[in-house]
């Protein structure tokens, strides 16, 4: 929202419509480029976050195999968060986006690869139930917490806050997660292949069930990305919504998200994943096609998005454990790096796509609504 406000195409659509202007001050951009630049910690994600997750699987050390891609990314990105509500100029707020990135780019795949480590093929879609639930709380923290934030103390007190969160998230993994020994030095020293090596692998396979499960990852991501990027412009450029609202607002999907996230990984572990995540897909393609329709104000905003929320939990929370299921035990981390891979290819091309969409059909954002329908299909 800070790089768009102020572009007068979408303040002269607001005073067409009789809604109020919002009040905040940006840097009046167009859809195309402040999505693009929203997308910029995907770009960073699709090449470091693979490289890490496989380099991680032939780490040791004192502090086991993940736990030191946390320490070394994590007080970068800190540094450079904490930056960007005070940035002055869009060469900083765009620096200071992209060193943010960077860090979280590089524990982004070992973290998330403890899925894996910890937990055996029949408990994943379960674990990653509960994976998730913690994640939308902290996505829900960050909807209501923040945005009531925005609200009573300007647009800094988000940003610290989420500062303060990533120090106590930080703490207490380093704490209390144990990992499990390494996996025999002779299995691991077969394991010398990069990322490249590995989506070799998958196209050489001749079962391209994995192959086919990434490229599915990809579109279906690219469609959610879209939406959620755009999701708060949406509300507040087209639907007139403050800023702070808007932000609240948005937050029901996370609600939703959380709970469902559990059941799914229930419903996932006993009717299999993949069925499951068909119906959730299904479930996407006729919101998101509802939506662009009936979506004129908070009341039917609220209503798609908590259904949304529920559907998208059949697909998020069974997607990785899928992945595994087609991968290799002893490159967890690799095959961790693949899935981002194709979330975050997904990432990129969703939110740029939709973006130059939008700035093509007269700066509507709604049109994301109907280019979620078709990337879900």
């Amino acid at each position: 929202m800070f790089l768009q406000a102020g572009n007068p195409e979408f303040e002269a659509h607001l005073l067409a419509e009789g809604r109020e202007i919002p009040d905040i001050i940006g840097f009046g951009l167009a859809p195309s480029l402040a999505m693009f630049i929203m997308t910029w910690d995907n770009i960073l994600n699709m090449f470091i976050a693979p490289w890490a997750g496989a380099k991680s699987d032939r780490t040791w050390n004192r502090l086991g195999r993940r736990k030191g891609w946390i320490l070394l990314g994590a007080p970068i990105a800190l540094l450079a968060f904490v930056f960007i509500p005070v940035a002055q100029s869009l060469l900083a707020i765009m620096t200071f986006i992209l060193i943010t990135n960077f860090g979280m780019a590089l524990f982004r795949s070992p973290t998330v690869a403890w899925l894996g480590d910890l937990f055996d093929t029949n408990n994943r879609s379960k674990a990653n139930g509960v994976i998730n639930l913690m994640g939308g709380v902290g996505g829900l923290l960050a909807y209501f917490g923040g945005g009531m934030l925005f609200n009573a103390l300007g647009r800094n007190a988000p940003f610290f806050a989420g500062a303060v969160a990533t120090i106590v998230a930080l703490v207490t993994v380093l704490i209390f997660v144990r990992e499990p020994r390494q996996i025999a030095v002779e299995e691991r020293e077969s394991d010398r292949g990069g990322v490249l090596d590995n989506v070799k692998a998958l196209f050489a396979n001749p079962n391209k069930s994995g192959l086919f499960v990434l490229l599915s990852i990809l579109f279906w991501f690219m469609a959610f990305n879209a939406l959620e990027t755009g999701l708060s412009s949406f509300a507040v450029f087209t639907l007139g919504m403050k800023a702070g609202t808007a932000s609240i607002y948005t937050g029901t999907m996370t609600i939703s998200f959380i709970l469902f996230a559990v059941p799914a990984g229930f419903f996932g572990t006993r009717y299999g994943r993949a069925p499951i995540i068909r119906i959730g897909l299904i479930g996407m393609v006729l919101l998101t096609l509802l939506g662009y329709f009936i979506i004129q104000g908070a009341v039917t905003l609220i209503i798609v998005l908590v259904l949304a929320g529920a559907a998208w939990a059949l697909v998020n929370v069974n997607s990785l454990p899928l992945v595994y299921d087609h991968g290799d035990e002893r490159r967890i981390g690799a095959y961790t790096g693949l899935y981002y891979f194709s979330s975050q290819l997904a990432a990129i091309l969703g939110p740029t796509l939709g973006g130059i969409l939008v700035d093509a059909l007269g700066n509507q954002y709604r049109w994301l609504w109907l280019f979620g329908t078709v990337s879900w299909l």
